[in-house]
């Protein structure tokens, strides 16, 4: 995917979406879905302008932008700085060499740390991490290794996320093959909750599910879409919310393309949000962050189970999940739903 291709049809996207109405100031801009480092600093750089003459960012903006520990070099953290970006989420994952390479990343350990220290040197104080837990034990995988080795880089923030599995990929192949790819539920529930305790004690905020952060660096991005805010959405497979409804562009690059090439605005699904939608979202959201959920007494019969096995507290009003109640939270959600929407 030629990047100037790529930064030429966001723009067109853009414009086809905008219908000459005037620029919407922004707090937050986001750059993601796809390891956008690999377009290169320079088109990263004119992506950021393109964007903010639609959308100009507050002066004390969130821009981020995730990035794979390949990508990371001194000019390119300069580049990025200086167009704009003042955040970095590095695709970490793992530290184990053959694990990685199961995963099929293109870095080892050895460049994990090359690059943190080179966000340092160049200057980017507010940088995140990601790591993916709940991988096969056939790998033999050490997670409480990866983990102190994580907090030994002092991040400001940690991402952390069991193992999902894409269509269309080496590990979903295998998976369909019998293989074994993902970690059985205990295993899973572990290595999640010897996270919490790990990362709490060295001074992290749980924050959120898959969240930790020091005091004052939670995403700001990520917040807004908890509690709700509108956004918009660019690029293939993006999504985007107004307040009413949900969109999402067409996910094959070359769909998109073809469709914003041809001056139609590249939408593939909306979905009008009904009552119930709204309920859910409302609980959900609430339910998976540390801010917590309002709840009525007439709620409470349903939440005292969970609140007695203390995978939840309740102070005054608001609930609270722990983190063994976020494992458990679909099921909660779902009742609660049920009872707002009769």
């Amino acid at each position: 995917m030629p990047s100037e291709e790529y930064v030429d049809a966001i723009a067109r996207e853009l414009s086809i979406r905008s219908l000459g109405e005037p620029p919407v100031g922004v707090d937050t801009i986001y750059l993601g879905g796809g390891t956008p480092s690999r377009l290169g600093p320079a088109a990263v750089a004119r992506l950021l302008d393109v964007i903010s003459h639609r959308f100009p960012p507050a002066p004390d903006a969130e821009i981020t932008i995730e990035v794979n520990p390949d990508d990371v070099s001194p000019s390119a953290v300069a580049e990025w700085r200086a167009a704009g970006v003042n955040r970095v989420s590095l695709g970490v994952q793992s530290f184990d060499d053959q694990a990685l390479a199961w995963m099929h990343r293109t870095h080892d350990s050895t460049r994990v740390t090359q690059a943190v220290a080179t966000l340092r040197d160049g200057g980017m104080t507010n940088w995140s991490l990601d790591l993916i837990f709940a991988l096969p034990a056939e790998l033999g995988r050490d997670w409480a290794g990866d983990v102190e080795r994580a907090v030994a880089l002092e991040p400001p923030h940690i991402s952390l996320y069991g193992l999902t599995v894409e269509s269309h990929t080496p590990i979903a192949h295998w998976r369909d093959r019998g293989a074994t790819v993902e970690a059985g539920e205990d295993e899973y529930e572990n290595e999640y909750l010897h996270a919490d305790q790990a990362l709490r004690t060295s001074g992290y905020v749980h924050y959120e599910v898959s969240n930790f952060g020091r005091t004052g660096h939670a995403s700001r991005h990520n917040r807004g879409y908890w509690n709700g805010a509108s956004y918009v959405g660019l690029g293939p497979a993006a999504h985007g919310y107004d307040g009413n409804a949900r969109r999402w562009n067409e996910r094959e690059y070359t769909s998109w393309l073809a469709r914003v090439n041809a001056g139609t605005d590249p939408v593939a699904g909306v979905e009008d949000l009904t009552a119930e939608n709204r309920v859910a979202e409302e609980v959900y959201l609430g339910l998976r962050t540390l801010d917590g959920l309002r709840v009525n007494r007439s709620e409470w019969d349903m939440i005292r189970p969970w609140v007695e096995a203390q995978w939840a507290s309740l102070e005054s009003d608001l609930l609270r999940l722990t983190p063994t109640g976020w494992l458990r939270l679909d099921s909660l959600a779902s009742s609660l739903t049920m009872l707002r929407s009769r």
